[in-house]
């Protein structure tokens, strides 16, 4: 996974940097993740892998299935990757890419998975508490997951915080046991 990343980070960063001097960066990460979802699909990714496609054959399947979705410089992006035969690194670019907006728009996406329902109110007050926290305006997607028992798990980018039953009585056996 990290040879991908490795590999697909200046794709990323030259994607950015040109959307970002165009001001177009929401097209371009609209685009990426159309891309990006073209390039996972199964069928998709064993043409890739045929030695015996063209790139400018690659770069046109991908194209042709984004239709509209595909604006100019975009495609002619997934030209450049086809050329270097890099068009399996999309999802990678894609996520990098998505990252880089994050950072320069200072927001974070956060999933919390509760064991109930949330309120409005309840998310409301976790939004508030991880702003000031992290000092970035937050994008919350909640999820709920009976097997917590009670409480959250919320993660934000690398960060992870635990504060379901579950995790306590993971703890609680770890201590324990040891």
């Amino acid at each position: 996974m990290a040879e991908l990343t490795t590999l697909a980070r200046p794709y990323a960063k030259a994607a950015f940097e040109y959307a970002h001097s165009e001001s177009n960066l929401q097209t371009w990460a609209d685009q990426l993740a159309v891309a990006a979802g073209v390039v996972a699909e199964p069928k998709v990714a064993q043409l890739l892998s045929d030695p015996a496609k063209t790139p400018s054959q690659l770069s046109a399947l991908i194209i042709e299935i984004m239709q509209e979705d595909a604006s100019s410089p975009v495609a002619n992006f997934i030209r450049i990757l086809a050329d270097n035969r890099r068009l399996l690194l999309l999802p990678a670019v894609n996520g990098l890419f998505s990252q880089l907006k994050a950072n320069l728009e200072a927001s974070v996406d956060v999933e919390v998975v509760s064991a109930f329902d949330l309120t409005d109110a309840e998310t409301q007050k976790i939004v508030s508490v991880l702003k000031g926290k992290l000092n970035k305006d937050i994008n919350v997607h909640t999820m709920t997951d009976a097997s917590l028992i009670g409480g959250v798990v919320i993660r934000a980018g690398d960060m992870v915080i635990d504060g379901s039953v579950r995790g306590r009585l993971n703890k609680l056996a770890e201590a324990m046991n040891s």
